[in-house]
């Protein structure tokens, strides 16, 4: 038989249960702590994700709002080089009529000398060999003073005072 050295006194058993009662006290204020810190955790984690969402939303409106603002100034810098590249090529244009005016007007000088008849008399005596006409080389010629032109118009008695759809029924069946 086994003798047990130890004997417990009832003392000893109520110091024993007042001290699992505090550790269980205690473990439960532990266990409420923890409880409370996970609490209190959870309502910082809902309130930085709260916060974090509504950063985001704020970013977004930002970034958005410079996405449009690099769009109108894009689209801006994008008319007004259209603009520049028109008024260049109006100024080309213009510079490129100026020149055409000036060669035209230069145009026109030398034809008013070439055509002057002193020039063109000098020109047909020293390169062609000509000569102006005695009167002895002209001859006269005289001519009926008969017209020799056609109308191209064809004028019908009466034809004016026919209705259109006369006109249509001699076209239809070849009647004149």
């Amino acid at each position: 038989m086994i003798v047990d050295y130890y004997e417990t006194s009832p003392r000893k058993e109520e110091e024993f249960e007042e001290f699992l009662e505090e550790q269980i006290e205690r473990n439960n204020r532990v266990i409420e702590r923890k409880a409370k810190q996970r609490e209190k955790l959870k309502r910082e984690k809902i309130k930085e994700e709260a916060k974090i969402k509504r950063e985001s939303k704020k970013n977004v409106k930002v970034i958005t709002g410079l996405c449009i603002f690099f769009a109108l100034f894009s689209i801006i810098g994008y008319r007004v080089f259209l603009i520049n590249n028109s008024l260049k090529e109006k100024e080309n244009l213009k510079a490129q009529l100026a020149e055409i005016k000036k060669q035209n007007e230069q145009l026109q000088v030398t034809i008013e000398q070439q055509m002057n008849l002193n020039t063109i008399e000098q020109e047909a005596k020293e390169k062609l060999g000509m000569r102006k006409l005695d009167n002895n080389q002209k001859v006269y010629v005289n001519l009926n003073k008969e017209d020799y032109t056609q109308s191209s118009v064809k004028t019908e008695n009466g034809s004016e005072k026919e209705t259109w759809w006369a006109k249509l029924l001699k076209d239809l069946f070849n009647i004149e």
